[in-house]
């Protein structure tokens, strides 16, 4: 299996509305654990070692670019 990038869903916009939702009242703390639990949940569900890998520097590397674009912006 490899990393699918493009949405899977057929309203996209609801899905991420659900995931707002579920953070909806929560403390820092609280969303960040709910954030935790949810991704390990995905993993698991996803049970491809190697998915979850390049999940992982896709994410790592979105971080980065988000940052840099930060700094840029600020200069």
């Amino acid at each position: 299996m490899t990393l699918s990038t493009n949405s899977n869903f057929e309203k996209p916009d609801d899905a991420f509305r659900a995931v707002v939702e579920a953070h909806r009242g929560l403390s820092d703390a609280q969303s960040a654990d709910l954030d935790a639990a949810l991704v390990l949940i995905l993993a698991n569900h996803i049970g491809d070692i190697e998915v979850l890998r390049e999940a992982i520097t896709l994410a790592k590397r979105r971080m980065v670019d988000a940052g840099q674009q930060q700094q840029q912006q600020q200069q």
